[in-house]
Parts: structure tokens; C-alpha cells; sequence
């Protein structure tokens, strides 16, 4: 079973309309979509905004949907001045912008005591991702780390900032969360990312409209990565 994840009700609304759904069920109020899609078993939910959100709903997709690997589909911010809104970003891997204990002499967006600063994504599901997104919008695809933190960064500067100072490509709100959690079970997973807005509070007019064609996107690309995993 493999699980698919997206913060807010666009970023799963086009993956519900293409899914046969065979039951639905709520757990710690969020509603699991369960039934098939590509000829593969799926559980579709919306986690809410935030990384405790995010990892909430991961570890229940383990625990009461025994999923053998997450997805997580939605926007983010660039924080790279290549990228430009509607690019696509599929993670390498995943880390916390918003964690410091450099005290302690750890490195920034390292947890303390855990032996990783990222959480590495599945090396299959990148590859599937990478063709199912050029299948889809051709070149404007890139594979890199994205940034997750419990802030809404509307600040150009700052983005860059934490782009260079991190290495990512852009920033978001949930994916690390995911990420934290299938490290630990040793769950595959694949963070998918539509870009925006610029970071600099100028995100589309029309958002709502914008995650609309985001999320129309998203769902082509994780029916290929169904199609060839």
C-alpha cells in the first residue's frame, strides 16, 4: 500500500477525482481515502499544514495502513534564484531549516542525538519521479533538498539565505516531518514539490487557482512513479 500525502485540500483534490475509492475512514481527524489508483493500492489524506501534522499522518499511515512507502505532493517556495514558479522540485532528501542546537556543537537542522542531519529519499522513487515529471513538464525539473520549517518565509532575502546556507532548493512546511519518520520505520518515501511562488511575497494572484494547475501536475507525475514502481 502505498501512501500519499498533501497538506491542504488542493493538493489532493485532483488525486481523489482519478482514484476508484473503496473506503474511507478518520483517524486523529484527518479522512483516509482508501482504494486504487494505477492498478496500485493507495491511501490518499490530507495531513494539515505544519511538520507535526505531516509526521502524525506518516506514522499513521505505517501503523494503521501498514503503507511500504509515502509520498508527499504539494507547493513551496524557491529558495534558489534558479527556480521559477511552476518548476517542479523532487527531493534528494529532506531537512529542518528550523532547528538549531549549535550549543550542543550540532549542525543547524540536526536533531540532537539522531545521527543524520537529512532524511534521504528512496533512490527508486526519484528515478520514477524524474521521468514521470519530464513525461509531464519537460525540462523545468530539478532534484534537490527542500527545506521544512514551521514558518512561512516571505522574505526574499531570506530564503536565499537559507537556500545557500543549506543547500536547498526551496522551503516548505511539512516534508522533513515525513521524512523524520520514515527514516526511522526504514520506509521509502518521496517528497514532490510545485513552485509557487518566489518567496518574496509574490505568490500568484490567483493561489487558489495556481494550486489547482500544481496539483493537476502532481498527480500526472505521481500516476507515472504508480505506473513504473
Amino acid at each position: 500500500m502505498t501512501g500519499i500525502i498533501g497538506a491542504m485540500d488542493e493538493e489532493i483534490a485532483k488525486l481523489q477525482s482519478l482514484m476508484d475509492i473503496e473506503k474511507t475512514g478518520k483517524i486523529g481527524g484527518m479522512e483516509f481515502f482508501l482504494g486504487q489508483l494505477e492498478g496500485k493500492g493507495i491511501v490518499l489524506v490530507k495531513c494539515g499544514i505544519g511538520k507535526v501534522n505531516a509526521a502524525l499522518c506518516a506514522q499513521t499511515l505505517i501503523d494503521k495502513f501498514s503503507a511500504v512507502k509515502i509520498i508527499f505532493t504539494g507547493v513551496a517556495g524557491a529558495a534558489d534564484p534558479e527556480l521559477d514558479i511552476g518548476d517542479v522540485v523532487i527531493a534528494s532528501d529532506t531537512m529542518y531549516h528550523d532547528v538549531d542546537a549549535g550549543a550542543f556543537g550540532y549542525l543547524r537542522g540536526q536533531i540532537p542525538r539522531l545521527p543524520v542531519r537529512a532524511f534521504p529519499a528512496d533512490p527508486d522513487l526519484i528515478a520514477a519521479a524524474k521521468r514521470a515529471a519530464e513525461d509531464t513538464v519537460g525540462s523545468r525539473v530539478f532534484i534537490g533538498r527542500i527545506l521544512t520549517g514551521d514558518q512561512f518565509i516571505a522574505n526574499k532575502e531570506e530564503a536565499l539565505r537559507l537556500g545557500s546556507e543549506l543547500n536547498g532548493l526551496c522551503l516548505e512546511m511539512e516534508g522533513a516531518g515525513v521524512g523524520q519518520v520514515c527514516y526511522y520505520y526504514s520506509i521509502p518515501y518521496l517528497l514532490i514539490r510545485c513552485i509557487s511562488d518566489k518567496a518574496d511575497g509574490t505568490a500568484p494572484k490567483d493561489f487558489r487557482s495556481f494550486c489547482q494547475q500544481a496539483a493537476d501536475t502532481a498527480a500526472r507525475i505521481i500516476c507515472g512513479i504508480l505506473r513504473h514502481t
